[in-house]
């Protein structure tokens, strides 16, 4: 049950834009992932619970941000419920699209369950619907994911794998990598792995 912590800075100029402090835990039944975050200079910012099924679909995401909440679902394609701060108007939607994304780095450990890429394989296109705090605004995205390469890494506790994907946005083209070693992001665009208590879980390998 891998504990940590993540921090994300600016792309550009690199400045600081806040921390995610983590817990998540592979079961029989999927994966669920917890975490509260804060500003760069420490206070509250929102928080996520997002639980997935064995094949990493979206079952529940509950989503905070500067008052804002977001509640989703896998549901003819994904369906969720947005409520502005002053709780008075909820405004629902729904996409055909595979799953949710947004700035933590869980969405990107759910995606690729979704897609169980094989190394070497064509790209995959996915169509997810992001949303970015503090409003919690939706968009729809189309990316395109590939896994150039998985490779064992020895530990102490082990060889452990870590896959290489890259991954594609479709309207800019604009591409970048991310790292991923079982349910924990090792690195990725804007964020940094800065802490971990235990090991990252491993999934089933795909059939």
């Amino acid at each position: 049950m891998p504990r940590g912590r993540y921090s994300f800075h600016d792309t550009h100029d690199h400045t600081p834009l806040g921390e995610e402090h983590f817990h998540c835990a592979t079961g029989p039944s999927g994966w669920r992932y917890t975490a509260q975050t804060t500003h760069a200079d420490g206070s509250h910012a929102g928080s996520i619970d997002l639980t997935v099924d064995e094949l990493g679909r979206p079952i529940r995401l509950e989503l905070t941000a500067a008052s804002w909440q977001v509640r989703g679902a896998a549901l003819d394609g994904v369906t969720w419920v947005r409520t502005d701060p002053s709780g008075e108007h909820a405004q629902e939607g729904n996409v055909r699209a595979h799953a949710f994304s947004g700035v933590s780095p869980a969405f990107y450990i759910a995606t690729a369950r979704i897609l169980r890429l094989r190394p070497g394989a064509p790209a995959t296109r996915v169509r997810l619907v992001a949303f970015q705090p503090p409003v919690l605004a939706p968009r729809t995205l189309d990316q395109s994911w590939a896994l150039v390469k998985s490779e064992a890494h020895p530990t102490d506790s082990g060889p452990l794998t870590v896959d290489e994907y890259q991954v594609s946005a479709l309207d800019t083209g604009e591409q970048h990598t991310v790292h991923i070693a079982g349910d924990v992001v090792l690195a990725a665009p804007g964020i940094e792995l800065e802490d971990l208590e235990s090991a990252p879980s491993q999934f089933p390998p795909a059939d």
